[in-house]
Parts: structure tokens; sequence; C-alpha cells
């Protein structure tokens, strides 16, 4: 007959030896497993004889019931001990400095954006702004594109689904210039205004891409010329660049909301792998304008016999390659953190004419 009292002791003296909760389970699967020593006792009991049973049963329970509470009892203190370590090698100290956080940046668009801004609000422009879609009057109609303008193509230009009970086929306006339709409709002359915002075409390559941004200006007042509208864009493009002088051209262009109209084009060069201003043989386009067309004026209810103007536009996103030496439009909108970390901007850093633009 095993000798009880030394099981227990040897039972009592492994369990408290053990050192972790899976020490613990080993001790219990050997004592109280189904090949336990103590379940061996138990289940050798039905070769025993009755009054060998009801003298050796109760002194087998007994010995279950204490190694189960001694088991339950050292597996107890073992999670408690370990969930304490847990705890102190996962605690904070708060009289550290916290870690840095992910630190965000203005996109090179925006900036720029920012930057034109600035400076053409020290000209006297204020800052108009309108839907990002448009009827057919505002964005075509109005500024003088006729019926079959390529312009006004599917393959050019993002329409929307015709309305239901009028038929009407709103689109994603391709350029700002139904801001200043807007505004000659909505307010009397004299006018200074820029129009920055979201602009919709079906062009994607490395310097176009189907959601782009660009400013346009508007100046209508009585005898404006195109002397007030060189002057502008040159001062504009020398503030911008940060050009002691502007070395441009004008070249005869079309645009249907402008007579006459002009391509503007800086003096560069190329060569190096670098764009140097005001010097080599190379011109570079920069934005296209024009003086106000009279169709125009008279479509917005203002008497082109009385009052002239001037018009320009230029691409937000192009002009922060040229600046900012970006070679690829596309990673603009790719809304990689890595590209707006190498290419982007401090928060803290908005442009003005106190601290600086770029």
């Amino acid at each position: 007959m095993t000798d009880l009292a030394q099981l227990e002791l040897d039972l009592i003296n492994a369990i408290g030896s053990a050192r972790s909760v899976a020490a613990v389970e080993e001790v219990r699967v050997a004592a109280l497993g189904k090949s336990g020593s103590v379940s061996g006792l138990l289940k050798g009991m039905g070769a025993l004889s009755p009054e060998a049973r009801r003298e050796q049963g109760p002194l087998i329970n007994g010995l279950r019931d204490r190694v189960s509470a001694a088991i339950a009892s050292r597996k107890a203190e073992l999670e408690a001990a370990e969930l304490d370590a847990r705890l102190l090698a996962e605690r904070i100290d708060l009289t550290l400095p916290s870690r840095p956080r992910r630190k965000g940046g203005v996109h090179p668009t925006m900036q720029v954006m920012d930057e034109m801004v600035a400076i053409f609000a020290e000209m006297g422009f204020a800052v108009a702004e309108g839907p990002d879609i448009e009827d057919d009057f505002h964005n075509f109609t109005a500024l003088n594109f006729p019926p079959k303008h390529p312009a006004r193509e599917m393959h050019d230009t993002f329409f929307l689904k015709p309305d239901p009970e009028t038929g009407e086929r709103k689109v994603l306006r391709t350029h700002t210039s139904p801001v200043q339709v807007r505004t000659m409709m909505s307010q009397q002359p004299p006018i200074r205004i820029i129009a920055p915002g979201r602009t919709f075409r079906k062009d994607s390559d490395a310097t176009h891409t189907p959601m782009f941004h660009q400013i346009e200006g508007l100046v209508i007042d009585r005898d404006v010329h195109m002397g007030h509208l060189k002057t502008t864009l040159e001062t504009f493009i020398g503030r911008f660049f940060e050009l002691d002088e502007v070395q441009a051209r004008f070249r005869p262009h079309h645009f249907p909301f402008t007579e006459p109209s002009a391509e503007m084009d800086i003096r560069c060069d190329r060569s190096g792998g670098q764009l140097v201003f005001n010097t080599g043989d190379d011109w570079l386009e920069i934005l296209g304008c024009g003086m106000v067309h009279p169709n125009v004026l008279t479509a917005c209810g203002l008497d082109p016999n009385e009052w002239q103007g001037f018009a320009f536009g230029m691409g937000v996103d192009r002009l922060a390659m040229l600046k900012y030496g970006i070679p690829d439009l596309r990673p603009m909108f790719d809304a990689d953190t890595r590209w707006l970390a190498h290419y982007g901007f401090s928060a803290f850093a908005a442009p003005n004419p106190a601290s600086g633009l770029s």
C-alpha cells in the first residue's frame, strides 16, 4: 500500500518549489491527471475489500482535496507575481518626455496657393470662390464658348448625369473662370479678384492630372489696357520666383473669353539639369491671359463700351513643380506620406510678406 503521508509530502514540496504556472500544471497532471499518482489510487479502490475501501476512501479523497487546494493556491500566487512583473515592465514614467508625435505637413499645392494669394493680396486683389459643379451657362456659354467647341465634348469634360426633369447636364468645372462670371453678375465694378480652386479635365500624364488646381484673376474697371495686365503679371512672377527682374514675352494666342489673348513665357536655361530664369535662349510657358472679351462682359450684364478688363489663369500645381523641383505631377495626389514628408511644409510657416513667402 502506498504511503499516503509520504506521497502528500512529496506533492506539497513539488508544488511549493514550482516557479511558474506551467510547472504547477505539470505537478497537477502528475498527481491528479488521468494517469496521475493520486488518480491511480482512486482507481485502485475498486480492487479493495469493502472494509479497506471504507478505511482508505476518506484518506485518499482527503489527499486529493488537499493537493488540489495547494495547487490552486500556488497557481494563484504565481499568476499574481507574473501580473506584478508585467505591470512593472509596462509601467510608464510620466516624468519622462512624451514620444514625438507624427508630424504632418502642408501639401506643396496648398503652400503655393497661399503664397500666390499673399502676393495678390498685396496688390489689392480679393479672393472669390465658387462651386465645383457648374452649369453650362457659367462654365461655357457666358465665357463665349461656341456650341461645338471641343471643351464641350465628352472626351475633355466630366459631365454629370442629366437632370430627370430638365435634361440639363451639369459639369465638374473645367476652370475657375465661372467664379469670374458669378462675380461680374453679383457685384458692380470696379472688380479686382483672384479665384483659386480645384478644376477637372480628362487628362493624365507627368504634367497633367484629372483633378488639378488653378488661380485665375480678373480686373474690371474703366480705361484698363494690356499694359496693366503685363505689369501685374510681371510683378507677380518676380515676387513668386523671387527674381529681381523678369525677362518675359507675351505670345499671341486664342482663348474664347479674351480678346486679344496671349501666353506669357519667361526666358530660361534648361542646361545642366536645372531650370534657371532670366538667362539662356529657351522660354518657359507660365500662364495664359488677355483682355476680357466684350461678349463675356455683355453676358454678365456689363456694358463693354463703359467697362474693360483683363483676366489671367495659371496652374498652381505646375508652378509648385517649377519652384520646388517636383519632377512629376501625379505623385502629388497619391496620398503618400513619405512623399509629403519630403516635399511638405511646416504648418507654422504660413507665407506672408513680413516673414517671407518661400
